[in-house]
């Protein structure tokens, strides 16, 4: 998309100097220096980013002085957010009882410490995080409360790389505005290291947990350096139904290393432990996203697998060996673009779903219980995207 925007920016505003920051920026530099960019910030940009204004504000030219990635501790003020549309533009939380809530969105640190192999924060941070100070964290939501927030979405990569950090910003949150709620992002090995701390997150008011759990093969996991295995998932999940937080799992369904029976192994899963409520159904298309820089690449088995750097993806291209795995992906991704374009629900997705993956793979089509799919449990209006390639809708929505 970004590529798709920068001839179109360039169009319209032909004098403008061309800025990109972000996770990908500093990972795709020759590319975005190519479409016309001159500056291109990532890590913590702030500082570089008033830099560039007063470079190009004195008369001093557009070539880039700052650091591509700076990783150096910056002060953090609280953001202005006055000039951005109000909140009710962006995603909103939808109740099981179908009501909807205000989002507001925080962070309460910057990076991470894992250094899980597909994660685009990695190549950039290099394992190391920024810990947002807990009254500039609490002033922005409170600035966001004003404007209407019910429910704020944390977007930390992960909400517990610092959990001390974590916990008093949502007890002094609580205690200042206890009708709020809130969600977080957190990993499958903490979950399960923090049993007493989870408990802590449903007192002061989270509704659900977002994790990245990627997969359900201790084989992929591993791979994907994610730090816990199938069992941790299942023991996690359970012990969050018993404290009464909801789990809403993300996966990164197509890999170099799935196969048929494992794409069928993790739809069983899914069915057993009654989680076709709790997954968004796109999430079952999603292919695995291998940016420039990636930590993939150093993975020795994916030799012949993984092609050169595509621009119009900003990624390496790769094809799993076996040729009905990403045929069974791209049917995948346009059933659940068609079907969620119909209206239908995600019990009815998931059947069809079901249906295509064990037909593709020459199997019989076991009958689906669809009356014990999981309690309906709340949720964000937009999918949670993350290490995916961008999606047919996407690009066409551009």
């Amino acid at each position: 998309m970004a590529i798709e925007a920068l001839p179109k920016i360039k169009e319209l505003a032909p004098d403008a100097s061309l800025c990109v920051y972000g996770l990908y920026a500093p990972m795709n530099a020759d590319l975005f220096r190519s479409l016309g960019v001159k500056t291109i910030l990532g890590g913590e940009f702030e500082n570089s980013l008033v830099s560039m204004a007063q470079r190009i504000q004195a008369g001093e030219g557009d070539t880039q002085t700052e650091p591509e990635t700076c990783l150096e501790k910056i002060e953090f003020i609280a953001p202005d957010r006055s000039k951005l549309p109000t909140l009710s533009k962006y995603a909103n939380l939808i109740n099981p009882d179908g009501s909807t809530l205000t989002v507001g969105f925080a962070e309460t640190t910057r990076g991470c410490k894992y250094h899980c192999t597909h994660c685009p924060v990695v190549p950039v941070y290099n394992g190391k995080f920024y810990v947002i100070p807990a009254d500039i964290v609490l002033n922005d939501i409170r600035n966001q409360i004003k404007e209407g927030a019910q429910h704020i979405s944390f977007g930390d990569p992960d909400f517990f790389n610092g959990p001390g950090h974590a916990l008093k910003i949502v007890r002094a949150l609580h205690q200042e505005f206890p009708a709020l709620s809130y969600d977080v992002t957190i990993k499958i090995e903490h979950i399960v290291k923090y049993p007493e701390e989870m408990k802590v997150l449903k007192e002061t008011g989270c509704l659900f947990i977002l994790s990245a759990v990627e997969a359900v093969d201790d084989d992929i996991l591993g791979y994907l350096d994610k730090g816990h295995t199938r069992a941790d998932f299942i023991n996690a999940l359970a012990f969050l139904h018993e404290i009464n937080i909801d789990l809403t799992p993300t996966f990164v369904a197509f890999t170099p290393w799935t196969t048929l029976e494992i794409y069928l192994e993790l739809l069983r899963y899914i069915v057993e432990l009654q989680l076709i409520e709790s997954i968004a159904p796109v999430q079952l298309s999603i292919r695995l996203l291998i940016p420039a820089g990636s930590c993939i690449l150093d993975i020795d088995n994916l030799d012949g697998i993984i092609g050169e750097f595509d621009a119009s993806i900003l990624g390496h291209p790769w094809a799993n060996p076996d040729p009905r795995v990403d045929k069974l992906q791209q049917d995948v991704q346009a059933w659940v673009m068609q079907a969620e374009a119909d209206g239908l629900s995600r019990a009815d997705i998931f059947k069809g779903i079901w249906t295509m993956s064990h037909e593709i793979a020459d199997r019989p089509v076991p009958e689906l219980d669809l009356e014990h799919t999981g309690k309906p449990i709340p949720r964000l209006s937009e999918n949670w995207y993350c290490c995916a390639e961008p999606t047919c809708e996407q690009l066409v929505s551009f």
